[in-house]
């Protein structure tokens, strides 16, 4: 098939060799048509406007064909769910295009839904339009928030049945990133004792997404650090927004920090530390508090698995490396804590730096727990507390509480705060009902909401024409659940 004018592919994971994943064609959906594409998306790999135009394009993004120089593959991985142990796992229902040559360096692409792998278990491969509209939204909502993600640049969509608790059809969507390689993936090998892809992994992941750490004495402890820090980021980004991901199991981790894998995820409504996103969770193991505890833990399976890579002779040998590795994993602590106070401090348009920042912030979350405030239109409303208190005081139930609290915030403002604060406070997040009503229009076969719903998810910080999307979710998306079937 004819490819996109001068668009090339390096493919350099496909180098690593047969024991990293299986190769096999896609299989395409049954008279696709498209659904949504992504503006944004398209610009950064630096295609046209009109690249879904051109009719190849629905092929390949379909399953149905591919452009010379893709090398379709499904990754073997293994990892930790739910804190146990799940043995092998892979692409089960995801396929691996290839590697795309674009102005913002090489991009994995990869189709989700394109049907059965070696690594499907008893799955079958597929993913419904339902769960698809939803990562689509999301992965493009969360980029222009600014916290790091996978991208998505299209979904197309068929009448082929799928069934999950209902009958429904059949969608793939295509992610993009620098890399799709996760924590799984070293768990996997070490697991099975196979050293030398562990090693070869590793040298690869260092090579292409962390040449820095090659420089180190020791460059795996360096790549542990590195991963420690970005996820510490990535973390505290997630709380200040307050997003839960749903399911933080290994295999959902990201080796560059990236959001991966979005299933139960959701945007919190009414602010509540221990608010659980995934109905599947019944053990509440991925609340939004715990979220910190959980990636934390997860580094912890990374540096066990990248263990065997340190000298391990006698028992003091291995004591040291275990040291390194934990001393690594540590640094996810304070960068997780200094993270979390800076984007506090912006969320509060704070001058400067106080010893009492953080309890201010601490004091003001107990306030939105107690009344249970909405999370976004708290922060938003605050953003303009100064002049207009009202709105943000009719978010409480104990308004004296707020007052004494804005009596201690005040003071502590910057002369531009208002502006500050609206550059980082968003107006709009997709919550859950936003994405509900894009959903229940597509299974009408109009996508217009899903088009209009991405421009407005695109401009996060701006107020939307229509105030709906900014509002207090109405009483119906209360009874809204999300869960890992997909």
């Amino acid at each position: 098939m004819k490819p996109l004018d001068g668009l090339a592919w390096t493919n350099r994971f496909a180098a690593l060799g047969p024991d990293f994943f299986t190769e096999l064609p896609a299989q395409g959906l049954p008279d696709p048509h498209w659904v949504a594409t992504s503006p944004a998306c398209a610009e950064l790999l630096g295609w046209p406007a009109d690249w879904a135009s051109r009719p190849e394009a629905l092929a390949v993004f379909s399953g149905n064909g591919a452009w010379p120089g893709m090398q379709p593959l499904a990754s073997v991985y293994s990892g930790h769910q739910f804190g146990v142990w799940a043995g092998q796992l892979g692409d089960g229902r995801a396929l691996w295009l290839g590697e795309a040559d674009t102005p913002s360096g090489p991009q994995e692409m990869q189709l989700k839904g394109a049907g059965r792998t070696p690594y499907s278990r008893r799955g079958d491969g597929r993913a419904v339009l339902r769960s698809s509209i939803r990562e689509f939204l999301c992965s493009e909502a969360m980029a222009a928030l600014g916290v790091p993600t996978t991208r998505a640049l299209c979904i197309t969509g068929s009448r082929l049945p799928v069934i999950r608790e209902t009958v429904e059809t059949a969608a793939v969507v295509t992610r993009v990133a620098p890399s799709l390689i996760r924590f799984g993936h070293f768990e996997h090998f070490a697991h099975h004792g196979q050293l030398q892809a562990l090693r070869r992994l590793a040298d690869f992941f260092i090579a292409h997404h962390a040449p820095e750490c090659a420089e180190a004495p020791e460059p795996v402890v360096a790549l542990l650090r590195k991963v420690a820090l970005q996820t510490a980021d990535l973390v505290a980004h997630w709380q200040a927004i307050g997003f839960c991901h749903g399911v933080m199991n290994t295999d959902n981790m990201s080796m560059l920090g990236l959001t991966l894998d979005y299933g139960p995820f959701g945007f919190m409504d009414a602010f509540d530390p221990g608010h659980v996103c995934n109905h599947s969770d019944d053990r509440g193991r991925y609340a939004y508090a715990r979220q910190p505890a959980v990636a934390f833990w997860n580094l912890h399976a990374l540096a066990q698995a990248l263990l065997p890579l340190l000298p391990v002779g006698d028992d003091q040998e291995v004591q040291d490396s275990t040291d390194r590795l934990l001393e690594a994993v540590e640094a996810f602590r304070d960068r997780f804590a200094a993270q979390m106070l800076a984007r506090l401090r912006a969320k509060l348009g704070l001058a400067g730096e106080d010893a009492g920042d953080q309890a201010l912030a601490d004091d003001l979350l107990r306030l939105m727990a107690a009344s249970r405030a909405d999370f976004t239109i708290t922060f938003r409303r605050l953003s303009r507390a100064l002049a207009e208190p009202e709105p943000l005081r009719d978010l409480f139930i104990d308004r004296e509480a707020l007052d004494a609290w804005l009596a201690r915030w005040r003071p502590r403002t910057a002369p531009d705060a208002q502006a500050r604060m609206l550059a980082v406070n968003p107006a709009v997040v997709l919550r859950n009902h936003l994405a509900e009503g894009a959903i229940r229009a597509a299974q009408q076969d109009d996508f217009t909401e899903i088009e209009r719903l991405l421009k407005v998810l695109g401009r996060p910080f701006d107020e939307p024409e229509n105030p709906g999307d900014a509002a207090l979710p109405p009483d119906w998306a209360h009874s809204l659940e999300v869960s890992c079937s997909s």
